[in-house]
């Protein structure tokens, strides 16, 4: 089990720049962007792959997760979605993914997140936004599975899926071990529920985890580790106790002007508490 620092909260850094400064945190683990202005695969063919591979080794830095929700480079945070009506913008969604899949295979990842489907679409039952997204998650699962790299959708807060009950029904249609789920535990907190209690519930589904605080209100604000009311000690016991052995990351995207800053004050407070659950991180 490795624990790594997202580079979304370095993007006034490049790529490489965030490789190094994280590395330099202590972090042993890197979930990796694709998407400007990071690893976004049409930027990164050959040489220039090469190279983040070059500091990852030079670093020791596991690629814990590609991160493939966003996609600032063509649209926004979630748009083209999967289940946008115009099939063209599904279609660079598809796209997205499964050149996400190379970039992992050349960096040796796991495992790629992407978004729970989108944001549902106005006067889009979600019978049929279901429909659309299984079209193309059907897309990209047998590369997926040639490869042997899993597609981890995550639930989110305002997204066709951002709890257990949406989440469940959803991937008990999908006949694929290659389809999982990123648990982010702000999440499923900001979706009302006990995070404990969720994952225990998904967990065989679960490939990857994102760690963060939130606040007490329940709003959808990733906070510095101890900042908020997630309760990392029991989390992180369920963990040990279900045996959950892949890898985390933690994602504090809204510090960008301070992110080193974030980090380790982070990894000081969970450190001990990794610890304390018996998770050799």
């Amino acid at each position: 089990m490795v624990f790594g620092y997202s580079t979304n909260a370095y993007v006034k850094y490049t790529v490489a720049e965030s490789l190094e400064r994280i590395a330099e945190l202590g972090f042993k683990g890197v979930e990796i962007m694709c998407d400007r202005p990071h690893l976004y695969p049409p930027d990164f063919k050959g040489e220039a792959l090469k190279a983040i591979r070059a500091i990852l080794e030079r670093r020791r830095l596991k690629v814990t997760n590609l991160n493939s929700f966003t996609l600032f480079a063509v649209g926004d945070t979630y748009l083209p979605s999967w289940i946008e009506p115009d099939k063209a913008r599904r279609d660079i969604r598809v796209r997205h993914t499964l050149e996400c899949l190379e970039v992992a295979q050349a960096l040796g990842a796991a495992n790629i997140s992407i978004p729970p489907g989108g944001p549902l679409e106005k006067g889009m039952g979600r019978d049929e936004a279901f429909r659309l997204f299984y079209a193309g998650l059907d897309q990209v699962m047998p590369r997926a599975e040639e490869l042997g790299i899993k597609v981890l959708v995550e639930p989110e807060p305002d997204l066709l899926m951002e709890r257990t009950a949406e989440f469940k029904p959803f991937i008990r249609e999908i006949h694929s071990p290659m389809i999982g789920l990123n648990f982010d535990i702000g999440h499923f907190f900001c979706a009302g529920e006990d995070p404990v209690v969720a994952l225990e519930e998904l967990f065989e589904w679960v490939g990857h985890m994102h760690v963060e605080d939130i606040a007490p209100t329940r709003e959808h604000n990733h906070l510095i580790a101890g900042q908020g009311a997630i309760d990392f000690a029991a989390v992180f016991g369920a963990m040990a106790r279900l045996g959950y052995d892949g890898d985390i990351s933690l994602e504090l995207y809204p510090y960008v002007d301070t992110p080193d800053e974030a980090g380790e004050e982070s990894l000081k407070h969970l450190r001990p508490l990794f610890k304390a659950a018996g998770l050799a991180v």
